[in-house]
């Protein structure tokens, strides 16, 4: 899920918008490159989600079915599942390549990549968009939610079970350290699913209005309303890049343990060479 963020804000920010802001004839700019570029940065988004929904029925099975969890939650399954994930998003995204067109020949050479004007047109290039659209975000949407859903429903029935069990009541003080770790993953559940509907809301919102009012994807700054959401939704999409990993892995004890020692360990290399 890292390495497919990693692959966005490669391809999505550094490749396509830093490019198109700081070094606008560059080679990246040539039009079988942009292409590729948007592209890949597609497919990466999509791996990114898709490897989120992954996790998170990875997270149900570990939670809400112990017999399962042994067979399902291995090493095999998870090379298995993030492969075909990555695969079929990667497949999923070669028409993408062909949606652009060059935009201007300079020197006898193809620059820059525009959407072609049969996009507009096409019902297949519409068919196309809105199977995007709602393979990519809709169907992430409904499956994370119902996904934590579950799981919330499985850890509160449990820890009802584990109270009764042990004879607790409301008005005891002491902690039990079970219960605690439940109530953590519950947290944890919903930061992950707020964070991904809220930071994807606008771009999914601006992907609807284009779709319904029939107007050109302009890909250019300007004060029009739906340029200024369509930018909103990107850096709002691309924040989402990093929240996810960062929810996941810096509200586990043992990743924080081995940053710190990795911390210790750079810090003293320092001072031994520092010396």
């Amino acid at each position: 899920m890292a390495a497919a963020d990693l692959m966005f804000i490669i391809f999505n920010v550094i490749l396509f918008e830093i490019k198109n802001i700081y070094f606008t004839h560059s080679f990246l700019n040539y039009t079988p490159v942009c292409r590729l570029n948007i592209a890949l940065a597609y497919a990466a988004i999509d791996c990114s989600v898709w490897l989120t929904v992954s996790f998170t029925f990875d997270r149900f099975v570990a939670i809400c079915y112990q017999n399962l969890r042994v067979k399902y939650c291995t090493e095999k399954t998870a090379a298995i599942a993030i492969a075909t994930v990555c695969a079929l998003n990667f497949a999923k995204n070669i028409p993408m390549y062909f949606m652009f067109e060059r935009q201007k020949i300079i020197d006898n050479e193809s620059w820059f990549c525009v959407v072609k004007s049969s996009f507009y047109s096409s019902p297949v290039w519409v068919a196309f968009i809105w199977f995007t659209i709602v393979l990519t975000p809709f169907t992430p949407f409904v499956l994370i939610l119902l996904l934590n859903a579950l799981t919330i429903r499985h850890i509160l029935s449990a820890n009802r079970v584990r109270r009764g069990l042990r004879g607790n009541n409301n008005t005891e003080n002491h902690k039990d350290p079970e219960m605690e770790s439940r109530r953590k993953s519950i947290i944890l559940l919903l930061a992950i699913s707020g964070s991904f509907i809220l930071l994807w809301l606008v771009n999914v919102t601006f992907d609807i209005c284009v779709q319904i009012i029939d107007i050109e994807y302009t890909f250019a700054f300007s004060d029009n309303p739906l340029n200024i959401m369509q930018v909103t939704g990107f850096m709002l999409q691309s924040l989402n890049s990093c929240t996810n990993t960062f929810i996941y892995a810096a509200a586990q004890s043992k990743f924080r343990k081995q940053l710190i020692n990795v911390i210790k360990y750079i810090y003293g290399r320092f001072i031994k060479f520092v010396k």
